[in-house]
């Protein structure tokens, strides 16, 4: 009896400890529908974008010094005029005037906040614009408010249209462009062609756009400053290997190849370079061997269609440019006579890793040569963080180093020889705020008086005035809207302009993401990062999290520091049932050197430890994560990392989600691979990729996988995830993938369904429940 009576009491408190966890587990759902869903789609930024007001576009600046910008209405947008003398900001024109003469002009239904051109071209005068519109070139006078429609001969600009793929000269006479193999131009005052080279052929043609993993009809090349000469080259692709695809259609497939060189390839892209007169047509080669196709800034010698690496001298005489050596360990600073040819080296440097002249983030070199002041700036990580450094333009030696401590110059954006001050972007430098902030900057070349301009504790981008005179800061922070002030080049206020407004996108119940900071694998070292959790956080319930990844070393999973509405789909994602994060691991920009190169010579780290370390504290910080529950996403970069962690950390993570990855480096484009794994060697009876390689850990799988690829992917081919898929086929493991046959690298007009499908294996495999049916996004 007293055995019974104690076995009943065991149970009766054995059940009711268990009542906190099977109340928590009911509060698990089991089952999201098509409204849950909805609901999620309403935090993308389509939906959040538009509820922004006083949002202002980039100032677009008048020879009179004024400037206008668009900005976002509750209605709409307007045009804003401002004129920095004055210190005034007024409506650009009259929009309801405006909008009653174009329905006049063109019968359509027209509103003053939505008027259908975004920019536009005013006269000298300022008394007429022209704009495009509906297809048609329109001119309307500004004083009395009228329209006609013109053609584009009458309007701005050049008499005959350039060709579709061209580099139009500083003087607006001519249009260079790619014809056979050659370089073409046009005069765009009698629409003559006219070729400057004749040698061109395939595999060996000039301006060539290629880097294997991006390519385009647009030449490379750098117009000197009096439009009378451009700097190119002739590319040299012969014997470099060739990537292949298929296209999926009813009948024959096509065929797509071009050359694409490899880490295992004895020989890479080269580049011959050259000068060219353009009156009369003339080629001068430099006195050289051909560069490796290689730049300081990219994995291409060109940033969009910029021929980077490449200065031309303001009177024209010579060109400076940069070479790198394959491993972009050495560089050569160099100078040739753009008459002779002749090639003089000035001073090289070299790094035990990789040398670049800035962050990829910014997507430009820091380098600049001044002729004026016999000097070259040049910029360099050698002490561990990227500062400006002082050679002789004559001799090459070095003169002084210029900025110096824990931070870093991130931009050079101004150079003002008479004055003898830089001024350029920095990150890191004031004490007590966010290592990623970036401020604007001056200092003297001499190293001496360096002040901050823009003092807000806060994110900032600025746009300089043409005459140097003022620049517009634009400053946010993730939790913070933006704000845009004018200042004079001093750093004093002039005019405030816009106040951006997110009352409209908070009265939705949106929230900004909580920006965190945690300790990196090692316990000691800060990584930052954004969390986003559901805006409908419900009390005693535990959320599984999602790790979005980019892992660098290029580039970084937050992004932007800037204020946004939408940061991809992770507030999206977070409203289905998870806490998101997205952490910057050792091993990305914008820190020191040695933070940069952290996993410099093994790719496959991917900065997961840092993940898994970051995510251990988050959750011992907020009893809403369920640490236990964890998952991975990421495309490109971040889909061979989301691979690698299943891979290599199948105890953390239980569900992930690859796209687009480029799995195996030794697959992937040279330029990229070599950089950052260095030179395949060798190594036992391996070589020295094989640390990195997805497919060679594959068969650790434990979790669920979700691998996705465009079949037309021609920056990271479908073969790097082809290779993970074999593995794991060999390996007998379950896994899941989606081939999309006609999406290139970033998949398109499939992205909607992807998105879909990501969310539904997070919630299936991840929260336990089963999604609606057959949604889609973007049809509510």
């Amino acid at each position: 009896m007293v055995a019974r009576h104690v076995r009943r009491q065991v149970l009766l408190g054995c059940f009711l400890a268990a009542l906190p966890l099977a109340a928590l587990a009911a509060q698990q759902p089991d089952r999201l529908t098509a409204e849950d869903y909805a609901r999620a789609e309403r935090f993308l930024a389509q939906h959040t974008v538009p509820l922004m007001m006083g949002v202002a576009g980039s100032p677009n600046w008048l020879p009179d010094g004024r400037f206008w910008y668009r900005t976002t209405t509750a209605d709409g947008a307007e045009f804003v005029m401002v004129d920095p003398a004055r210190r005034s900001r007024a409506a650009a024109f009259d929009h309801e005037h405006l909008a009653r003469a174009l329905r006049e002009a063109t019968g359509a239904e027209i509103e003053a906040e939505r008027l259908p051109f975004t920019t536009f071209e005013l006269s000298e005068d300022g008394g007429e614009m022209t704009f495009m519109a509906a297809g048609r070139f329109w001119s309307c006078d500004l004083t009395a408010y009228t329209c006609r429609a013109v053609d584009p001969g009458d309007a701005p600009g050049p008499r005959h249209a350039p060709p579709p793929a061209s580099v139009t000269s500083p003087d607006g006479r001519y249009a260079a462009f790619i014809r056979d193999f050659n370089l073409w131009v046009r005069d765009l005052t009698t629409s003559e062609d006219r070729a400057l080279t004749t040698d061109g052929m395939e595999d060996f043609g000039y301006a060539t756009n290629n880097a294997g993993w991006t390519r385009s009809p647009m030449p490379l090349l750098a117009w000197c400053p009096d439009s009378r000469r451009i700097a190119t080259f002739q590319q040299d692709a012969r014997g470099i290997g060739h990537m292949y695809l298929v296209t999926t259609n009813v009948g024959t497939p096509r065929l797509q190849e071009w050359r694409y060189p490899l880490p295992e390839d004895s020989v890479v892209f080269r580049i011959h370079r050259v000068v060219i007169d353009v009156e009369p047509a003339r080629v001068v080669r430099f006195q050289m061997p051909p560069d490796l196709q290689r730049s300081t800034i990219y994995d291409h010698i060109a940033v969009g269609n910029r021929l980077v690496d490449v200065e031309w001298y303001p009177d024209g005489s010579h060109v400076a440019f940069v070479s790198s050596s394959r491993d972009s360990r050495e560089v050569a600073f160099r100078v040739a006579d753009a008459s002779t040819g002749e090639v003089r080296t000035l001073f090289t440097e070299t790094s035990p890793t990789q040398f670049q002249s800035g962050f990829v983030a910014i997507r430009r070199e820091n380098w600049r040569v001044l002729p004026a002041s016999n000097a070259v700036l040049w910029w360099s990580q050698r002490d561990n963080w990227g500062h400006l450094y002082l050679y002789d333009l004559g001799t090459g030696e070095l003169q002084r180093q210029i900025t110096s401590g824990s931070w870093n110059v991130t931009d050079v954006r101004h150079i003002d020889e008479q004055d003898g001050t830089v001024y350029f972007m920095g990150v890191g430098r004031e004490e007590g705020r966010h290592p990623y902030y970036q401020h604007f900057y001056r200092v003297g070349m001499d190293g001496r008086d360096l002040t901050l301009l823009t003092p807000e504790d806060a994110n900032h981008s600025v746009t300089l005035s043409p005459d140097r005179q003022y620049f517009v800061s634009m400053y946010s922070t993730p939790t913070t809207p933006p704000v845009n002030v004018l200042r004079s080049m001093g750093g004093q206020e002039i005019l405030a302009l816009e106040r951006a407004d997110a009352s409209r996108l908070l009265a939705t119940g949106w929230q900004p993401p909580t920006p965190i900071t945690v300790k990196a694998r090692d316990g000691e070292t800060d990584i930052y990062g954004l969390m986003f959790r559901p805006t409908q956080l419900e009390p005693g319930r535990r959320y599984p999290i999602v790790n979005y990844i980019y892992p660098g070393p290029w580039g970084s999973s937050v992004g932007s520091w800037h204020f946004s509405p939408a940061h991809s789909d992770h507030q999206a994602l977070a409203e289905l049932g998870f806490v998101v994060v997205a952490i910057n691991g050792m091993g990305t920009e914008l820190r020191s050197k040695e933070f940069l190169d952290f996993y410099y010579g093994n790719m496959g780290d991917n900065t997961i430890p840092d993940q898994i370390a970051g995510m251990r504290q988050l959750a011992r910080e907020h009893a809403f994560i369920d640490i236990e529950r964890a998952g991975i996403w990421g495309h490109s970069g971040g889909g061979f990392a989301t691979a690698s962690a299943m891979f290599r950390h199948p105890d953390f993570f239980k569900v992930g989600v690859s796209q687009a990855g480029n799995h195996d480096n030794r697959n992937y484009v040279d330029s990229w691979s070599e950089r950052f794994q260095g030179l395949l060697r060798p190594v036992n009876s391996g070589d020295s990729y094989e640390v990195q390689a997805n497919q060679l850990v594959a068969h650790n799988l434990e979790g669920k996988l979700l691998l996705a690829h465009g079949a037309m992917d021609d920056n990271v081919s479908p073969y790097n995830t082809y290779l993970v898929v074999d593995a794991l086929i060999k390996a007998n493991k379950d896994f899941d993938l989606i081939v999309f046959p006609h999406a290139r690298h970033g998949f398109g007009v499939d992205n909607n369904y992807m998105m879909r499908r990501r969310w539904d294996y997070f919630v299936r495999h991840l929260m336990g429940a089963e999604p609606p049916e057959g949604y889609r996004i973007g049809e509510r």
